[in-house]
């Protein structure tokens, strides 16, 4: 159950090469800290494949070629994902994502058949050296009791940590510095604004509010109690003189879980928005009436008039951000522009029927698409404002140390996204299912697209710290399964 990288393990190169240095650094314990993307996560699931590829795991195995090192990792059971708790699957983590044909033979997303072999009711022994968390908020890797099972049902405590906390009111932090590393890497810091995002900004941004202690799942982390949180987490890590990498945060909206679906998705015939023209003329007549009244501006006005056309067509999108006009029998519609970002687990619900049979009941054009279904513009602000401090945090930390060194993935993910990353004779881009470096969850990269992130931060540490580490060829690892 535990992945071992050590000199008397035959499957790694550990002859070792003259051309090959650790530098200024000693890599002899090191230890990973984070959160989903440190762990290995891929396709909506933590499985066995992921973690094996995870960025931890490659960089460990190629440091292995330097000198002999032990690298631990807490590996599920299986290749299915999903977790049981008293030998009962837990429901609200399914299994992993692969490619399956879909009635009309179309390949499409769906969760992998099987049941789950990995039980989080009796934990590992470690300690582990990838103490990455999926799930995990910065200020979880400071809260006691996060990997106590019987806070579960609460809500309280992560099932991956359960499963190998070394006690059940330890910290992650604990666990992790507790293993006196000689170099670390930290990349925490993405679900503080990620989860709001994803899930179409229903939460809060308590931006303000350092009690984390009152926040939802889905809300912003306070930048003030994050740069608290990351100070305290880096102090720890480099108690034993440890040196490390420092990686920071891409921006939520570059990944294809947002950048999949058009905003303007909706095709209909001259015909068709004719009719649909019609039904919402008394709205937009309304709309006419609240400006007369100064109710709304004249930009509001325009900005939410709904207006189709044969072709393509902007979604039509309820905006909570509105001006509120539902006590004149207005709601707060709009149609999507490219600043709102239709999320990837709406795709399957555009164009289809809110009330099966009702042909006037096409959801994203007679009915609105849900708050938790499209991120608009503001909220994008939101979490893109919130997402730059954690970054300032981060730099200023790293810059302050010369035994830290930051690994600018946002600035990755950006090449990512625009122009693709290049290797050898291969690349990847950010394209959903395609373009090879997200995984099928659009959110985690590929083990291709971990590849590439272990490359980088092992440039990062030559570039810091003197050593000479030797790279992997992404094109050996898998992008997405079909089964």
């Amino acid at each position: 159950m535990l992945m071992v990288l050590s000199g008397c393990d035959s499957s790694i190169d550990t002859a070792g090469s003259d051309q090959y240095s650790s530098g200024d650094a000693d890599f002899s314990t090191l230890v990973t800290v984070g959160d989903s993307l440190t762990a290995g996560y891929a396709d909506s699931a933590l499985y066995r494949n992921g973690q094996e590829a995870s960025y931890p795991a490659i960089v460990a195995g190629q440091l292995n070629k330097i000198a002999p090192i032990t690298f631990t990792q807490p590996l599920v059971d299986d290749n299915t994902g999903g977790l049981l708790l008293g030998g009962t699957p837990i429901t609200t983590i399914g299994n992993r994502l692969v490619l399956a044909a879909g009635a009309d033979g179309a390949l499409a997303p769906a969760p992998i058949e099987g049941t789950p072999s990995t039980e989080i009711g009796v934990p590992l022994v470690g300690p582990f050296n990838n103490v990455g968390i999926p799930g995990a908020k910065s200020f979880h890797l400071v809260t006691p009791n996060y990997g106590d099972a019987t806070g579960l049902l609460a809500g309280t405590a992560n099932p991956y940590f359960v499963r190998f906390a070394s006690a059940a009111s330890t910290t992650v932090l604990a666990d992790a510095a507790g293993q006196q590393p000689t170099f670390f890497t930290l990349w925490i810091g993405n679900n503080d604004t990620l989860s709001y995002a994803t899930g179409g900004g229903v939460g809060v941004d308590q931006t303000g509010n350092a009690d984390a202690a009152t926040y939802g799942a889905a809300d912003i982390t306070d930048p003030t109690l994050f740069a608290g949180v990351y100070n305290t987490v880096v102090t720890a890590l480099t108690g034993n003189g440890a040196k490390g990498v420092l990686i920071n945060l891409p921006d939520v909206t570059s990944i294809p879980f947002f950048t999949t679906v058009p905003h303007n998705a909706i095709p209909l015939d001259a015909d068709t928005a004719t009719f649909v023209n019609g039904e919402f003329a008394n709205y937009n007549g309304g709309l006419l009436a609240a400006e007369a009244a100064t109710a709304i501006t004249a930009d509001e006005r325009a900005a939410r008039t709904i207006t189709f056309a044969a072709g393509n067509n902007a979604a039509l999108i309820s905006d909570e951000s509105l001006t509120d006009l539902t006590g004149s029998g207005l709601p707060n519609y709009r149609q999507a522009t490219a600043e709102d970002y239709i999320l990837l687990t709406t795709l399957g619900a555009l164009g289809t029927l809110a009330e099966p049979g009702n042909p006037a009941s096409v959801i994203g054009v007679a009915v609105a698409l849900t708050d938790a279904q499209v991120l608009t513009a503001a909220e994008v602000e939101l979490a893109s404002a919130a997402n730059a401090a954690y970054n300032a945090t981060i730099a200023a930390i790293a810059d302050a140390s010369p035994d830290l060194a930051l690994y600018d993935a946002a600035a990755a993910q950006q090449v990512l996204a625009t122009t693709g990353v290049k290797y050898g004779t291969g690349g990847i881009t950010a394209v959903f299912a395609r373009g090879g470096g997200f995984s099928l969850d659009g959110v985690h990269p590929t083990e291709r697209g971990y590849a590439v992130i272990a490359n980088d931060i092992m440039g990062v540490i030559e570039d810091n710290f003197g050593a000479t580490i030797p790279r992997v060829d992404p094109g050996s690892y898998r992008t997405v399964y079909t089964n």
